[in-house]
């Protein structure tokens, strides 16, 4: 047999990015595995990824191959096969009977990070931008507080520092971040080898957390008391640069008085993270040059964009950014950090009718009181796992009513109560663009097979809904080689050359980011104190006041990713729910011990939103107070139908409108049989 392969880049919603060859056999697929010359994973994945991409996304059984009609009740699983005409045909009368009728906001779209390639991930937005259908915000779902704080305090959130400087730094701060799960490689590889200190502040003694010289576990909810006390014991050792302060931030005055109130003592009692620890870690960042990774769990809380203005005063005030070795990192966009003409691909100027969005937080409930024929369009989401308010948005999704199509690679919860399902290709059979959002790397998504049956990519099933409802704007149907030429025209490289590379850093040497220190604000400098913010109805300032902490009788419940899962993605490996099931919730051995609870016990896991049966485990990971279940599993695996979302009442954060999912309580008992 004559072996070959091809280089492409996992366009999973990940840190890493990591290289991949696809390796073949007389021109068909045998196994993917690592590329070995791929800066970020060295010839390696994760086990997830190697698992799912050599087992569910190449099984033609268990992947969407043909468009499909509902022929049972919503929620049944039972369909029949048509044709693309007659599913499009289907579509486009009812998109354009709500046209029609002056309710093109009637046609809602849900997307997200199914995948993150920049034509599959943004293109099918051309379509739905030009027919003004409303869009559900897709980063309420995960992080949009986050964007809104760092856009009060620097003026935009997709800059942030090139990894590359690590070596020039003497000191990283992980906060709220888990890389040993969402961006193993980073885990394994750049934190490894840091040259400097490492801190983590994470409640969970993750495996990052183990490996790190001083681990801060602040219990949730409290992280800008935490700030404060850092902010505290940097002003008292003077090690806050005042030049810096001086010159390029505004507000320190108003900033000032909080800060002098929040002793690393007082920071101690709020947190529970010892005073002397608290100046430790200030200690070792404020030696600088320093870095700090903001992760994405620091901003789901009720205060979160809170949290992370106050966070963001650490490199502001030590002025530890715009110098190599320094900065802080939320995400690199690829338009920000290396020049990527982003907006091009989703093309908002094709809007000609403004709709507010809408969050994910007030989805289940605008589809429990919408007009009965409202449409809504999924694809790179799975909303009936990823979304708060289970029971009730499942229950609003089984409407008969709701016109539903959902475009995905395979049958999931929520293809399940479609009227119409899309087979959608995989990003091993088209091309497109991948752009880390750590990394400041291009990577090629290279075509390495054909989709099995009828599948297509999200591109073309757009293009060809376009054609179905007779739509004129030539920006529906342009091509992806075009839209990969526009992108890519900035560079020295073209795709084909991408291709062979299969990952280019546009930049050789690492970049210093904000090496101007020109900050997009209204005052052009960094705002320790924001009128914007206040404007919006926040505090002028960030504030240290914590979160209250649960009732006595309730646990906070945290569900950050795991090593097995990706948002909602891999569940329907086998392999992979083999190392993961039951669902289990992991207790402090104290919280057991008081709830009469021991590994391998069965408990109730319960709220006024919702209730679960879960397996119990009982380690010292998990701070005392708190119930850790990671997210991910599909709800139709459970013999409840509901994941750990059932217990989400769909709290939102302080910013944002975007999701608070770490600050629900719960109470956790054992089962009585």
């Amino acid at each position: 047999m004559t072996e070959s392969y091809v280089r492409t880049t996992c366009p999973r919603d990940c840190y890493d990015s990591c290289g991949i060859r696809v390796v073949l056999k007389d021109g068909e697929i045998d196994r993917v595995t690592g590329d070995g010359d791929h800066p970020a994973n060295r010839g390696s994945l994760c086990g997830k990824c190697t698992l799912a991409y050599n087992g569910v996304w190449r099984d033609p059984a268990a992947r969407l191959t043909t468009p499909l009609r509902r022929s049972g009740p919503k929620g049944s699983g039972a369909f029949e096969e048509i044709s693309w005409d007659e599913a499009l045909g289907d579509i486009a009368r009812h998109l354009g009977r709500l046209i029609d009728d002056e309710r093109r906001h009637d046609i809602l779209t849900a997307h997200y990070t199914g995948t993150c390639s920049a034509l599959a991930n943004q293109f099918p937005m051309r379509f739905f931008n030009h027919i003004g259908a409303r869009e559900v915000e897709p980063d309420s779902i995960c992080n949009l507080s986050g964007h809104v704080a760092l856009g009060y305090v620097l003026g935009e959130s997709a800059t942030g520092f090139d990894p590359r400087t690590a070596r020039d730094s003497s000191c990283l701060v992980v906060w709220g971040a888990n890389p040993s799960a969402s961006g193993p490689h980073a885990d394994k590889h750049w934190l490894a080898e840091f040259p400097g200190t490492l801190i983590v502040i994470d409640p969970i003694s993750t495996p990052t957390a183990k490996r790190a010289d001083i681990h801060l576990r602040p219990f949730p909810g409290t992280d800008s008391a935490l700030a404060f006390g850092l902010l505290h014991a940097l002003r008292a050792t003077g090690r806050l640069d005042e030049a810096f302060i001086a010159a390029h931030t505004t507000g320190f005055e108003a900033l000032a008085p909080l800060i002098e109130a929040w002793s690393p003592a007082r920071a101690a009692e709020a947190t529970g993270v010892p005073a002397a620890d608290i100046e430790r870690a200030a200690a070792a960042y404020g030696a600088g040059p320093a870095m700090l990774w903001l992760g994405q769990a620091l901003c789901r809380a009720p205060t979160g964009g809170n949290a992370f203005r106050a966070a963001a005063m650490l490199p502001a005030l030590t002025g530890n950014i715009g110098k190599p070795g320094s900065g802080l990192c939320f995400l690199n966009g690829k338009g920000t950090t290396r020049g990527v003409d982003m907006g091009y691909v989703g093309r908002a100027d094709l809007r000609r009718h403004q709709a507010a969005p809408l969050s994910h937080m007030d989805l289940r409930a605008h589809l429990e009181t919408a007009p009965p024929d409202t449409a809504l369009l999924l694809w790179n989401i799975n909303i009936a796992a990823s979304n708060p308010d289970q029971q009730r948005l499942l229950a609003a999704l089984r409407s008969e009513e709701l016109f539903t199509v959902v475009a995905d690679l395979f049958m999931t919860d929520s293809a399940r109560h479609a009227d119409i399902v899309l087979p959608a290709a995989s990003f091993l059979e088209f091309d497109d663009l991948v752009g880390s959002y750590f990394h400041l790397s291009l990577g090629a998504q290279s075509k390495a097979a054909e989709p099995p049956g009828q599948a297509l990519p999200n591109q073309e099933i757009f293009r060809r809904l376009a054609t179905a409802m007779g739509l004129d704007e030539p920006a529906l149907y342009e091509s992806d080689a075009d839209i990969l030429d526009h992108l890519l025209a900035p560079f020295d490289f073209d795709f084909a050359e991408l291709k062979a590379q299969g990952t280019i850093y546009p930049s050789p040497e690492p970049v210093v980011l904000w090496s101007d220190l020109a900050f997009p604000t209204p005052s052009g400098r960094i705002e320790l104190a924001s009128a914007a913010a206040e404007a919006d109805g926040h505090p002028r300032t960030p504030q240290p006041d914590p979160l209250p902490r649960p009732a006595p009788d309730m646990l906070r419940l945290l569900t950050p990713a795991s090593e097995w899962h990706m948002n909602s993605s891999y569940d329907n490996e086998a392999r992979i729910r083999a190392r993961t099931d039951p669902a289990t919730v992991t207790l402090h051995p104290d919280d057991a011990r008081a709830l009469g609870l021991a590994t391998g016990a069965t408990a109730r896991v319960w709220n006024e939103t919702g209730e679960l049966a879960m397996a119990v485990a009982v380690d010292a990971l998990t701070p005392k107070g708190v119930a850790w279940a990671p997210k991910g599993r599909w709800p139709g695996h459970a013999a409840e139908g509901l994941n750990v979302n059932a217990l989400n009442p769909g709290l939102r954060s302080d910013m944002g409108d975007s999701t608070a999912l770490h600050g629900v309580d719960v109470r956790v008992a054992a089962v009585t049989l």
